[in-house]
């Protein structure tokens, strides 16, 4: 048996040379380029990239290709730095977000003001929308609601035939569809015995209130009383479409009056039209005089057919009225020997231009 004998020198190369071996094979890597490597398969679900990877340099790997199996499902990624890297080249068109959950996100502090929407630069269209366009030899258009117009209605010119009377309402007014003047009267004229006419007539400034109510401001003239009011009034259109009037009177002399109707049009076809219509008088104290007594005082009711003709302008009509005194006023018509109710047939006239 021969033994053989390996001197020292020997055995402390050899470890020299084993230590030297990892430090190599890492300088090696160093070089490498991964350029072209295909990681499209490799399963990352068990790599911790908690740490600091801010010296790893992504700059060289082409991550173009097709990255759909590859699982990141379990990295941690909190704490890596994307700051540095160069994504414009990157193609997202194949990207399929569709399973994609966002709920998570917040956006609050993202910066969106340069996108479309928010308040129009001031040079962005012209105050007259003409856009620097002239307006040719018929001059700048005006807007219909901003033109001056007038207007007379006539809402009834008619006959009562057994309390031979002529009533009659109508108002004329002057302005826009914002501000306007109106003239209004309404009354009924004898036609035997000393002739009398009783009128209630008002100039009133009238303005819209809302979609379906307009307001009226403005002095009356009472020939019952030969008195001068103040008078204010709203007139409107409530649900079902029923025109509805409510005017208040402040006479000098301390007297409120109040006037309450309300009228529906009933269409049985294209020009038959049934019109119903009730009126209310009420008064604020007892004025013997002028045959007035506090509360309400009379109350009117009256139907018509009429027949629209001339483009709708005209429409004469035949009707029934009723009348009937209300409270302390039927006693003090009793004693004045006047009919406390009455009804009468009636036939005239609408018209409007």
């Amino acid at each position: 048996m021969k033994i053989y004998k390996v001197g020292l020198p020997f055995i402390g190369m050899s470890s020299l040379i084993l230590l030297l071996s990892p430090l190599a094979n890492a300088a090696e890597m160093s070089n490498m380029d991964h350029s072209s490597m295909d990681m499209s398969s490799m399963d990352h679900s068990g790599m911790d990239m908690s740490g600091d990877m801010s010296d790893m340099d992504h700059s060289g790997m082409d991550v173009s290709g097709d990255m759909s199996d590859m699982d990141h499902s379990s990295m941690d990624m909190s704490s890596m730095d994307h700051s540095g890297m160069d994504m414009s080249g990157m193609d997202h068109s194949s990207m399929d977000m569709s399973g994609m959950d966002h709920s998570s996100m917040d956006m609050s502090e993202m910066d969106m003001s340069g996108m479309q929407g928010g308040e129009p630069p001031p040079n962005a269209r012209s105050p007259d929308y003409s856009n620097g366009v002239p307006y040719g030899q018929y001059g700048k258009p005006l807007m219909m609601g901003s033109l001056p117009l007038w207007g007379v209605v006539v809402d009834d010119l008619g006959y009562q035939f057994e309390e031979d009377l002529i009533n009659f309402e109508a108002e004329g007014w002057y302005g826009t569809d914002s501000n306007r003047v109106r003239l209004r009267t309404e009354g009924s004229a004898q036609t035997k015995d000393d002739k009398d006419i009783e009128s209630l007539s008002s100039l009133a400034y009238w303005k819209p209130l809302g979609i379906f109510w307009n307001g009226e401001v403005g002095a009356a003239y009472d020939t019952q009383n030969d008195n001068a009011a103040v008078m204010a009034g709203i007139v409107g259109t409530i649900p079902y479409f029923i025109e509805t009037d409510a005017r208040a009177y402040l006479y000098t002399d301390g007297q409120v009056r109040l006037d309450l109707s309300a009228e529906y049009e009933w269409r049985l076809e294209q020009r038959w039209v049934v019109i119903p219509e009730v009126e209310l008088t009420a008064f604020s104290k007892d004025d013997i005089d002028n045959g007035m007594t506090k509360g309400f005082n009379e109350f009117g009711a009256e139907v018509r057919l009429a027949y629209e003709t001339l483009s709708r302008q005209l429409a004469p009509y035949v009707g029934l009225s009723y009348e009937s005194a209300l409270g302390d006023a039927r006693d003090l018509r009793r004693q004045e020997n006047e009919a406390v109710d009455s009804s009468s047939l009636t036939a005239g006239v609408t018209f409007w231009f």
